[in-house]
């Protein structure tokens, strides 16, 4: 089961008013529970390994797809902006090494595809893509920073659509 895959079943909980779901695939187990509850992850196999994601954040930030928010965005300065937060625990990378240039940057347009960065999480380098077309507008974590489950990453404008 891949991120894509776990950010579609968050999606379902949110959309259908679903409180819990558990779902196991190929020995890997994934729990979602809405509202304050901890989301836990688990795989199969001798030794099982848990993880339980923060929840308990400030309604007011929390975002409707997942209830789950780390940073505090000021409304008025974001209104309009689709956040694109991180899916793990990791250390946030702008470019593919340190001598590259940034994946993007403020003002760059994206389409669904393009990476925006690289989050490092137990020596795995995990590519973040976008999954619309717009406008970077913002970028809230600085090259090399630590990065939890849920928190904004960067702010699209999205395109306009013809």
């Amino acid at each position: 089961m891949n991120i894509k895959e776990i950010k579609e079943l968050i999606e379902v909980v949110s959309q259908h008013g679903i409180t819990d779901l558990e779902v196991e695939r190929s020995g890997v187990k994934v729990r979602i529970r809405k509202e304050g509850q901890p989301v836990v992850v688990s795989s199969g196999g001798p030794a099982q390994t848990t993880y339980a994601f923060p929840t308990g954040y400030p309604p007011a930030t929390a975002p409707a797809a997942t209830g789950i928010s780390t940073v505090p965005v000021a409304p008025n300065e974001d209104e309009g902006l689709l956040h694109v937060r991180s899916p793990i625990v990791g250390t946030f990378y702008r470019s593919p090494n340190p001598d590259a240039e940034p994946f993007v940057k403020a003002g760059d347009t994206v389409e669904p595809g393009r990476v925006l960065c690289i989050i490092e999480a137990m020596k795995l380098m995990n590519e973040i893509e976008a999954e619309v077309s717009g406008e970077v507008v913002k970028i809230y974590v600085e090259n090399g920073e630590p990065v939890e489950f849920g928190q904004a990453l960067f702010g699209i404008r999205l395109s306009k659509k013809p």
